[in-house]
């Protein structure tokens, strides 16, 4: 069959990848210049089944209360005279429950564990490099209070089958120098070694070149702006540059999903959750870390890329703004610093602001709409990267009607308020 893919990140590559593989002519198209160039350009690099906790938990509520007066808490809330964010904050609330939180959380771990053998298996099939680093990740803690809590609170993925260590101080640094000099910091950590790290936006550069070797088009700066279509079915995606015509059409434009789905009055429960990353030039002088991680406590994530060290925090519920200044990033850049002031060259700091594609439960959305050939994969959230090349195997077995390797409950439209 003819596809038509609308979006070039990470959702959308990795689906023309797979669906290549089975066989299928495949166009994409996307607005930006290059692939991977909104929300995963500078992401976080976490590959991460390790830390697939659900965001909507019974303790959130509060956390967005504090930020409205606090600029330092994890998840901000922001609130917008916009009225899709009050209806996608109802919904989201709606999830904060200890019962949904389990649910969701064993359902993101399922997924974000198949989709990693998913990412081994193309990372085999195409041998190329995007900074893959396989030792692992530490998720540490700063006293014991939160170490213990987060050793209870764990058992949840343990159950899962994910596998994970506790280490103390000290082995902490024995598992990664690169740590040294926040060891009087660290209470202890949970260390999980099947986890991994890698850069999104060259994974997702490199596959499309592989993907345009095996015959796909892709079309960049191509700008969707609707479509035609005939009895139930789309016939043709509009653009500044023509239509592109198909016999079946995947929606995977993350943010800007639910922005064109409404005109097929196809409506999405995903809402921008905006993330801020800062990236440091390192040289042979610095004490970069072995292995990426996250500062539990601050929910601070780093990541060794190359010569490169990747930081990211915060989730502000917002607007559809990637606006930022230096100021926005104080907070993260300080705490870092505390933590490992020879990681980096602090001085040079490269600032970047992406919008995650968040559902109220942190699923994405998988499967056929009500348009017989309009098919979704969209609204991964902030696990995109982990949860990419899994999502777009599933994607291609419903397509072939073939069974998942996994359930899809909690993924299929149906079942998040599309119908």
């Amino acid at each position: 069959m003819r596809v038509v893919i609308l979006g070039a990140g990470l959702a959308g590559i990795t689906s023309a990848w797979e669906l290549l593989r089975d066989g299928h002519d495949v166009t994409v198209i996307d607005r930006a210049s290059t692939p991977a160039d909104f929300t995963s350009r500078a992401n976080a690099g976490l590959i991460a089944p390790g830390h697939a906790f659900a965001w909507a938990s019974p303790a959130v509520p509060k956390i967005m209360m504090r930020s409205l007066w606090r600029n330092d808490q994890a998840i901000r809330y922001r609130p917008s005279l916009n009225p899709r964010q009050w209806q996608w904050l109802a919904m989201f609330l709606g999830q904060c429950t200890a019962e949904n939180a389990r649910t969701n959380t064993l359902r993101k771990t399922r997924l974000c564990q198949y989709s990693q053998t998913r990412l081994q298996t193309v990372a085999g099939e195409t041998g190329f490099e995007y900074h893959r680093n396989i030792g692992g990740l530490i998720y540490f803690y700063r006293s014991d209070r939160s170490f213990e809590a987060a050793a209870l609170k764990s058992e949840i993925l343990t159950q899962a089958g994910v596998k994970i260590e506790s280490l103390s101080r000290d082995e902490v640094i024995d598992r990664d120098p690169g740590l040294a000099d926040a060891k009087d910091k660290i209470a202890g950590a949970l260390f999980v070694p099947s986890d991994e790290s890698g850069d999104a936006r060259v994974f997702t550069d490199a596959l499309a070149k592989k993907c345009e070797s095996r015959g796909a088009v892709i079309r960049m700066q191509t700008e969707v702006r609707g479509f035609q279509t005939q009895n139930n079915q789309l016939t043709a995606v509009v653009t500044q540059d023509g239509t592109f015509t198909g016999d079946l059409f995947v929606m995977s434009l993350g943010v800007f999903s639910p922005q064109l789905s409404r005109s097929l009055k196809v409506h999405l429960p995903i809402y921008p959750v905006k993330g801020y990353s800062v990236t440091l030039n390192t040289n042979v002088s610095h004490v970069l870390p072995k292995l990426g991680g996250v500062d539990e406590d601050n929910l601070l994530a780093y990541c060794p890329m190359g010569d490169r060290l990747r930081l990211t925090a915060t989730a502000e519920i917002g607007t559809y703004s990637t606006r930022h200044r230096p100021s926005d990033f104080r907070v993260m850049l300080s705490k870092a610093k505390d933590l490992m002031p020879r990681a980096a060259d602090f001085s040079t700091p490269e600032y970047w602001a992406g919008l995650r594609p968040m559902t109220p439960t942190g699923l994405p959305i998988i499967g056929r709409s009500k348009w017989d050939n309009l098919w979704l994969n969209t609204g991964h959230g902030h696990m995109g990267w982990t949860m990419s090349c899994g999502s777009a195997r599933l994607l291609a077995d419903l397509i072939a009607k073939q069974p998942t390797e996994i359930p899809m409950d909690g993924m299929e439209p149906s079942n998040t308020g599309l119908h």
